[in-house]
């Protein structure tokens, strides 16, 4: 399992951002970082876009699904059988969003093992036609060190992701069941649009920088690809 962890996802991104500090020498850590996450978010798009899509024609079926679970609340097994024949109706799979997370958690987690120990390069991990770079310039456009902490990078991070929640949230209309389940997934939206930034900066402020910059990019990353993928699903409706 190590080993197909460092050979598919570990190995090739640290090279990545090595390779971009060779064939870009003018351009500092942040500069490099920032890239790198896009770079890695635009590889990912056709998976993310299908999640997005995925989620706006859950929230169309919202209501049905709501009133299934009302005229249904009795009866565990035709609720679930009418929400099945409902998916396949309008032909949404639920479960296409989950295959986004399985892939991306290594890809996180890479990338974060990889920016933790930033700006050090183990040189036994480089393939052979990357070089180590001479010099790596952790200044943020001349204004941030992001190899040290930094209270306003971690503060803009966690507030892109309060933003970015929004951003996931838009368009979809609150359920108005009153069952256990539905009050739990109401609560739960609440305490995590609030919880969730928090816990952002106070991960990204105690690490680095470089770590805040990553979550900064690909929460302005997730916004841009929300906006644009319901943009075009409304486009193509009308």
């Amino acid at each position: 399992m190590s080993y197909l962890y460092h050979s598919f996802f570990f190995d090739p991104l640290y090279n990545s951002l090595i390779f971009l500090f060779q064939i870009l020498p003018w351009a500092d850590a942040g500069i490099v970082v920032v890239l790198l996450t896009i770079l890695v978010r635009l590889i990912l798009f056709p998976l993310s876009r299908k999640a997005v899509v995925t989620q706006v024609k859950m929230a169309e079926i919202g209501p049905e699904l709501s009133a299934i679970k009302e005229k249904y609340k009795n009866n565990s097994e035709e609720q679930a059988r009418k929400t099945l024949a409902l998916y396949k109706e309008k032909g949404v799979n639920p479960f296409s969003g989950i295959l986004v997370v399985i892939i991306q958690i290594p890809i996180i987690l890479a990338l974060y093992q990889i920016f933790l120990h930033f700006p050090e390069v183990n040189s036994a991990l480089l393939y052979s036609f990357v070089s180590v770079p001479e010099n790596i310039n952790t200044t943020f456009l001349g204004l941030v060190d992001v190899s040290a902490k930094s209270a306003v990078i971690a503060l803009l991070a966690a507030a892109s992701t309060y933003f970015q929640f929004l951003a996931s949230m838009k368009g979809q209309k609150e359920s108005k069941g009153t069952s256990f389940g539905d009050n739990l997934t109401r609560s739960m939206q609440k305490q995590m649009k609030y919880f969730f930034p928090v816990l952002v900066f106070f991960i990204s402020y105690n690490i680095s920088g470089v770590i805040a910059l990553y979550w900064l990019t690909t929460n302005l990353f997730s916004i841009a690809q929300e906006l644009f993928v319901k943009r075009k699903i409304a486009s193509t409706v009308a």
